[in-house]
């Protein structure tokens, strides 16, 4: 056991009243409502986070309208890319600070806020500040003919769209806010994120590095509160431009009606999805078992992109089930701020009674556990590993996405039947294909439908890679160079001389 000292400066963030950064200050109104923040791992509330005002919300979207026609937008391209890498290396240097306050807050393991809510968001920031100065437009040979000798030149411009709301999950509070915010930067563009309820704190102590790094007051502002209010007040802000949401399908589908009734905003939505994972049959029971681990139960299943829905053939499923129950009963529950520990809690109470859920209900439908089904007998909110054998596609685990360390396993007999239930969802976030003949990985490939598709591996990200799904799991990209096709608006410019 390697318990992590809680550093002097975290219970200082923590015992304050935190509230919104707006324009480069710290700012909490006078008003009754504020958000408690439990840690999830001891149910002891551990913060307070005043919500935002109306007045708030209006005081944080004019100041990134302000600072997108002002400060920022005189900054060069190449001082955009130096001052996202200044704030990188803020990170770096404040990575135990972010990680425990982190870890406190969503009851992520200690190594794993290090890792993702660092590492890989200082790396992102970095890949992102490397395309502020390779944003750019091109020349066109116009094709109508000229009438009286007269020559035409035609080019096109990249132009920022202007303010960015950026709407952030529970499950990773820096990371994905830095998919949105440094993607937003990165193109000229300001922003506004708005973290969950759940988890406020980080982003909060992020904004004050944006300042100390030399971004201008006002280009990156953090505002706190319900997703039906102070999400929806900057859904529908009439100087918002865009809005990039990662969240729920349902949640989702509201966000992008309101903005396009709001003034045809852009948006960017990442939805989730009830991801597979299908093994051919040449790959062995052991193997089997390690990707359904490597694939569901990063993060207690915490992630968008986790399978949940795992295809074994039918020869090998019962072999891969109890192997699989084995394999589940060692990972045991620990401290989420213990560096040996290996399996966390779920985020929040709220998600927790959800989960527990699914496991009443699929009892009550005679589903098999091959292990789990329920709680730990500890304080906080630890679910069992859990693995289940589904009856058939319909089973409410093989549809409902669970966002928890739940594997549903089904039989199939063919490869043609295992393309058929890989897609037989309405979501097409991500998949994973595990098989030792890379000719048969090939030709299914095409046949999946979904954003991203793993072969022999599963929930690896990279910024060189763009991520986003299709169906019901969402529109647009974020990533590679297609970000800057959802930050920008191209202008087309005809010249006549």
């Amino acid at each position: 056991m390697v318990e992590v000292s809680i550093l002097p400066q975290v219970r200082d963030f923590m015992n304050r009243l935190n509230g919104q950064f707006i324009n480069g200050k710290t700012v909490v109104s006078q008003q009754d409502e504020v958000i408690t923040i439990t840690n999830p791992a001891t149910d002891e509330v551990i913060a307070h986070v005043a919500t935002a005002t109306s007045g708030d919300i209006d005081y944080a979207v004019d100041s990134a309208h302000r600072a997108f026609h002002g400060g920022w937008a005189n900054v060069s391209p190449a001082q955009r890319g130096l001052l996202l890498n200044r704030l990188a290396d803020l990170m770096i240097a404040h990575r135990e600070e972010l990680a425990q306050i982190e870890t406190l807050t969503s009851g992520k393991l200690i190594t794993l806020s290090r890792a993702f809510e660092v590492d890989y968001a200082v790396s992102f920031l970095r890949y992102y500040a490397g395309w502020t100065t390779r944003i750019e437009g091109k020349t066109v040979a116009l094709s109508l003919p000229s009438a009286n000798g007269e020559k035409y030149t035609g080019l096109t411009l990249r132009e920022p769209l202007g303010v960015v709301a950026g709407i952030v999950p529970w499950n990773f509070s820096i990371m994905i806010a830095v998919w949105k915010f440094g993607s937003a930067l990165a193109c000229g563009c300001t922003a506004v994120i708005k973290p969950s309820e759940v988890t406020p704190l980080t982003m909060l102590r992020v904004a004050e590095l944006v300042i100390e790094a030399g971004i201008p007051p006002g280009v990156l502002n953090v505002v706190n509160g319900p997703g039906q209010q102070v999400g929806h007040a900057l859904t529908t802000h009439p100087k918002i431009a865009k809005v990039t949401f990662t969240g729920g399908m349902e949640t989702g589908a509201i966000i992008g009606t309101a903005a396009l009734q709001s003034g045809f905003k852009r948006v960017t939505l990442e939805l989730g999805g009830k991801n597979a994972a299908g093994f051919l049959p040449d790959v062995s029971p052991e193997k089997t078992v390690e990707g359904i681990i490597e694939a569901g139960f990063l993060n207690s299943g915490q992630v968008c992109a986790s399978a949940e829905r795992y295809y074994v053939h039918r020869s090998l499923i019962n072999n891969v089930a109890e192997q699989l129950g084995k394999r589940l009963a060692t990972l045991t529950p620990g401290d989420p701020m213990d560096d040996e520990s290996r399996f966390g809690p779920l985020a929040n109470r709220s998600h927790f009674n959800k989960v527990i859920g699914y496991f009443t209900r699929a009892r009550d439908q005679n589903l098999t556990f091959i292990h789990g089904g329920g709680a730990f007998d500890l304080p906080g909110c630890y679910i069992q590993p859990t693995a289940v054998l589904a009856r058939s596609e319909n089973d409410e685990l093989m549809r409902q996405e669970v966002f928890g360390p739940v594997a549903s396993l089904l039989a199939y007999d063919s490869v043609d039947e295992l393309v058929t239930l890989m897609n037989d969802s309405p979501y097409g976030l991500a998949a994973s294909l595990w098989t030792n003949n890379l000719s048969q990985a090939l030709r299914l490939i095409p046949r999946v439908e979904a954003g991203t598709v793993w072969v022999n591996m599963h929930n690896y990200i990279d910024p060189a890679m763009p991520f986003g799904g299709t169906k019901g799991s969402g529109i647009g990209r974020e990533f590679g160079s297609a970000f800057i096709d959802h930050f920008t608006e191209i202008k087309s410019v005809i010249m006549r001389y």
